[in-house]
Parts: structure tokens; C-alpha cells; sequence
């Protein structure tokens, strides 16, 4: 069935123009293939993994029907399949040596190699769901490394996208705890949404935010019924995923989706992969994100920002080549000490201009406050809700030491221009004190929370 809130998004959407989910639908694949693409040829890509798990039977369907133009498209199952910029180029050469739509059955990377390596070979295509375990499927833009740094490719989202609830109900526990984890983390993607727009750095869409916001609790509302199984909950996630990437869409950004808790995500990702260390799910590292964010929002809830010292504060604002110097320096990882110089120069403001947004911050805080406590929750209400679906709630889960986190809240800022609380707390001269507080011993990052 194609719910209504989908089918009302896809009248908005620029790419995305079929979705089916329910259960025990593999079998409608040639009719929505057909009612995408017309009488096109199809080409399968997957992985080991997912062609057992559904990839076989959508190729045997298509094949019936005559749709099928050459031998699927199968990667390894083992390792783990990474989504860099060589894969891209990989799957793009096979891609052109047929005439063919792409139809990927799997999930975040499969996808993301998928939408860009049919993008650059000019070709729409089809992703057939496998687990509820990002917000990817439906999004614009592929996330993909390459020379190291993880950055959003545009590209565009999938034609058709169709979701058997009884194969998403049979993915790995992990794979659907990771997906809830990332539609969690739109609680502080959507509070640092509200701060960007305060402060007139980017506005708010009237019609992508309703489109995450409006349901977000009640999708979230029953981890342990997404743990045990049940149907309802599942179409619920991925509905509410689905409709995320759709507001990406609309708003041809990854603000719906995206905030502060993407920002440590990502670094850990980066630096996880220059360490050589395994890859750990998506949605894990931004459910323990996000908590890390909501942790600093309320330390931050207990300053009065109508009484900063503006003065002192745009007296040590440091020069853009001062900045550069601070970057590179707090960065470890050459590579990433560039790609954060990039990032921060963007965003960098003049001490005039940091005047102005201050004064604002000062005038707006009062109003302001209340609207971010009202769309945030605590990090220990984030941490029960990730629990009981079975996610990491600690860094140390997610191969994150003390010290790294503790540096993250600085570095984290640096590596995206996109505006956040870490920005907040950096202009407003907090940034260390709250820190501090945070990994004071009676601080929510306390030793006795599980510290190696």
C-alpha cells in the first residue's frame, strides 16, 4: 500500500515518483519497474548479502517478464562493502557496458553507490529495500568517500523505490536498531534547524519540516516494538525514513536530516577509517550523536545568553588565518585538517558580523530557549528509547574513546560549514566551559559511565 503522507511528499518530490511497501510484494517488482520506466531493460545490482535476501527473486521476476538485460551485478559480501568513490567507479563501468536501468536491491551503500553511478552515466534507477537502516533510499545526494573525506555527492534519488516489510522484518537486529538510531537523531537535527534559522543562516522549508517533524515521535515512540518484530512498527520507521529522504528532496538539502549529531558521526567514521578500525553501522554512531548533542543542549539551557559579554567576545574572535591555524592544528589526520580548513573558511564570519549575531542570540534567547527545549529530548530519554531497540547508547560502543569524545565537540564543528549548536557554543565563548561540565565527575559523561 502507498501511505498518504508518501503519497502527498511525492507530489513535492523532484526525483522520487513511485513507492510501494507492504508485505510479501517482491513479486509486484515488473509492474512498478513498468510503471517507472516503461518498457526499459532492467540490470540487478546487489551484494552477496542482499542477493540471498531478496535479490535472487527480483532478478528471477524480472527475468520472467523479459526484463532483464545482463547478469546481475553482485558484490562481495565480504568485507563489508565500503561506499568510496573507487566502487562508484566500478559499478559505473559495468553500468555502461549495458543498456539498462539499474534496479539495486540493498540498503545504504548499495544505494548510495547505485544513485551516483547511475547519475553519471545518465540513467534514472530502482532500489528495492532490504532493511529499515538509514534514511538514505529516498534522499538527494549519495554519501561517499573519497581521498579520504566523506562528503555528499549530488546525485538524484531513486524513480521507484519498493519495500516488502516481511524482507525488512528479516534483516540483521543491527541493521534495523541503526535505522531508528538515524531517525532519532532528526530530535537534535531538528533543534539545530531552529537555531540556524534564528540566526539567519538557513531558513527553515515550510515544506520539508512538516514532512520529518510533524510525526517524528510517534514513529520513534516504540522501540520495543520494532525490536520484537512487530509489522506496524516497521512500516511505521520506514515510512518516517522515507519521508526524511523525501524532504531532502524538497528542500534539495540534507538539513531535514542532519545536524550536530551527523557532525560527530561522521568525524568518528573518518577517523575510524584512517585507523583501519571496522566499520560500525550509520545509524549507531548517530544515535550515540545525538545523545552526545542533547547532552550539550542542556548544559547549554543552564546559561543565560542575554548576558553575554559581547565586547570581550568579538575582541577574541580570531582572524580567518587564525582560524586556518586552529584547525590545522587540532586535527591529527592530515587529510582531514584540510577538508575541516574548507569547511570552517566557509562558515567563517567577521568580528562585525559576530557582533551582530550575538546581539541577536541576546535579543532572541528568550524565546528562543523554550522552542528548542519543546522539540529536544534529554540524553538519557535518547539513551532508553536507543536501548530498548537494541543500539549503542555509549561511545565506547561505537569505538569512541574518552578522550576522542571529548575532543569531538571541537572538532566535529569544523569538519561541516552547516550551522549548529557547536557553532553556538563557540561564538558565545562556552564551548570549553561546557565541555568541562560535561566530563566533570557529576557531568553526564562521568568515568563511571563505562570508560575503558
Amino acid at each position: 500500500m502507498t501511505h498518504d503522507p508518501v503519497a502527498a511528499a511525492l507530489r513535492d518530490a523532484t526525483d522520487t515518483r513511485e513507492f510501494v511497501t507492504g508485505r510479501g510484494i517482491l513479486a509486484d517488482v515488473d509492474a512498478l519497474f513498468a510503471k517507472a520506466f516503461g518498457d526499459a531493460a532492467a540490470v540487478v545490482v546487489a551484494d552477496e548479502n542482499t542477493f540471498a535476501a531478496a535479490g535472487h527473486e527480483v532478478d528471477a521476476h524480472l527475468r520472467r517478464m523479459g526484463r532483464s538485460a545482463a547478469e546481475p551485478v553482485v558484490f562481495p559480501g565480504q568485507p563489508t562493502l565500503a561506499a568510496d568513490f573507487a566502487n562508484v567507479l566500478s559499478l559505473e563501468g559495468r553500468l555502461r557496458a549495458v543498456d539498462a536501468m539499474p534496479v539495486v536491491v540493498g540498503s545504504g551503500t548499495l544505494n548510495d553507490l547505485t544513485k551516483l553511478a547511475a547519475h553519471r552515466v545518465g540513467r534514472p534507477y530502482m532500489v528495492i529495500g532490504t532493511a529499515a537502516s538509514m534514511d538514505g533510499y529516498t534522499s538527494f545526494g549519495a554519501a561517499i568517500t573519497k581521498d579520504g573525506f566523506k562528503q555528499t555527492m549530488e546525485c538524484p534519488a531513486p524513480r521507484a523505490v519498493l519495500a516488502d516489510l516481511d524482507v525488512l522484518m528479516r534483516a540483521p537486529d543491527g541493521m534495523t536498531a541503526s535505522g531508528y538510531g538515524d531517525l532519532l537523531g532528526k530530535i537534535t537535527a531538528g533543534a539545530d534547524w531552529i537555531l540556524a534559522d534564528a540566526v539567519g543562516s538557513e531558513a527553515i522549508d515550510p515544506r520539508a519540516w512538516p514532512l520529518v517533524q510533524d510525526s517524528l515521535r510517534a514513529w520513534t515512540a516504540h522501540p520495543d516494538r520494532l525490536k520484537a518484530g512487530d509489522a506496524e512498527a516497521m512500516a511505521d520507521l520506514f515510512e518516517g525514513l522515507t519521508l526524511v529522504g523525501l524532504a531532502m528532496q524538497i528542500s534539495r538539502s540534507s538539513r531535514p536530516a542532519s545536524g550536530s549529531e551527523h557532525r560527530f558521526s561522521h568525524l568518528w567514521e573518518m577517523q575510524a577509517a584512517e585507523h583501519g578500525h571496522p566499520p560500525v553501522p550509520h545509524g549507531f554512531k548517530v544515535g550515540v550523536g545525538s545523545i552526545a548533542a542533547a547532552a550539550l543542549y542542556e548544559r547549554l539551557f543552564q546559561r543565560d545568553l542575554t548576558r553575554l559579554d559581547v565586547d570581550a567576545l568579538v575582541a577574541a574572535w580570531p582572524s580567518r588565518d587564525e582560524l586556518e591555524a586552529q584547525v590545522r592544528q587540532a586535527h591529527a589526520i592530515p587529510w582531514l585538517a584540510e577538508g575541516a580548513v574548507k569547511e570552517s573558511l566557509v562558515k567563517y564570519i567577521s568580528p562585525d558580523q559576530l557582533r551582530q549575531r550575538l546581539t541577536l542570540i541576546q535579543g532572541l534567547w528568550p524565546t528562543l530557549k523554550p522552542r528548542l527545549e519543546a522539540q529536544l529530548m534529554t540524553a538519557d530519554d535518547l539513551a532508553r528509547q536507543l536501548r530498548a531497540v537494541g543500539a549503542p547508547t555509549t561511545p565506547v560502543e561505537v569505538g569512541v574513546t574518552r578522550q576522542q569524545l571529548r575532543d569531538s565537540y571541537l572538532l566535529a564543528r569544523t569538519i561541516r560549514s552547516r550551522y549548529s549548536v557547536l557553532d553556538l557554543v563557540t561564538e558565545t565563548g562556552l564551548l570549553d566551559s561546557l565541555v568541562d561540565e560535561l566530563f566533570a565527575p557529576e557531568g553526564y559523561w562521568a568515568a563511571a559511565q563505562g570508560w575503558n
